[in-house]
């Protein structure tokens, strides 16, 4: 597994936890930071899985 899927995992997850804190806590500008987290989070594993795809395909 690509290094990037495994980051963009845990950004996905940092992004969860933070847009949940956001709405417990009324924090609007920490929810917005928790749902920009989990979008980067799932372009890095998009990138991580063609990386992937790439690297298996030449095999």
């Amino acid at each position: 597994m690509d290094r990037d899927r495994v980051e963009g995992m845990m950004k996905q997850a940092k992004g969860a936890v933070k847009e949940a804190a956001g709405k417990v806590t009324g924090d609007a500008k920490l929810k917005a930071e928790g749902k920009a987290d989990k979008v980067e989070g799932k372009v890095q594993n998009a990138a991580g899985s063609a990386k992937d795809k790439l690297r298996d395909a030449s095999r």
